[in-house]
């Protein structure tokens, strides 16, 4: 005897890549570029969830830019929309590790990129870049009406 197999929906997952010019331009590109992406995917430019992926890619945009950049190399925007979540990464040719999260002062020119990442995103990571060299970071801003996500192992929870 054989048991049935209970039909199970089936698991979505949508794409967006971009490689875009590691200028400002290309980064504020890179933040036009996921909302009008969220939109398409049903996630309305004023929903809690695209608030925050805008303000998680102009901050991972702006530091590619800035701090990841090598002349004559872009760095690239993915989007995937995963059951549960959107998930942002950003990846540059700069090898040099990110920084820790730490408090700025209040005359400080930058240092608040990765405390907003930090506060905006249900999780984040820093992964190697594949294939070499290079790094990507990585982001997820849980959607209320999906299921949960899997955790990720070693990833950093808000």
């Amino acid at each position: 005897m054989t048991a049935s197999a209970t039909p199970q929906p089936p698991v979505t997952v949508r794409m967006f890549t971009q490689r875009l010019s590691a200028t400002p331009r290309g980064a504020r590109l890179a933040r036009h570029l996921a909302l009008n992406q969220l939109h398409d995917w049903g996630i309305p430019h004023d929903a809690p969830a695209a608030d925050s992926v805008a303000v998680i890619v102009a901050e991972l945009a702006a530091n590619a830019v800035t701090h990841g950049q090598v002349p004559g190399r872009d760095f690239e925007l993915r989007l995937s929309l995963v059951p549960g979540s959107v998930r942002v990464e950003v990846t540059d040719t700069r090898t040099e590790p990110v920084p820790a999260v730490r408090p700025s002062g209040p005359l400080d020119d930058g240092g608040r990129g990765l405390r907003l990442v930090d506060a905006l995103a249900d999780r984040w990571e820093v992964l190697d870049r594949e294939p070499p060299p290079g790094k990507t970071v990585r982001a997820e801003v849980d959607l209320p009406r999906w299921p949960a996500p899997a955790r990720w192992a070693g990833a950093r929870d808000s």
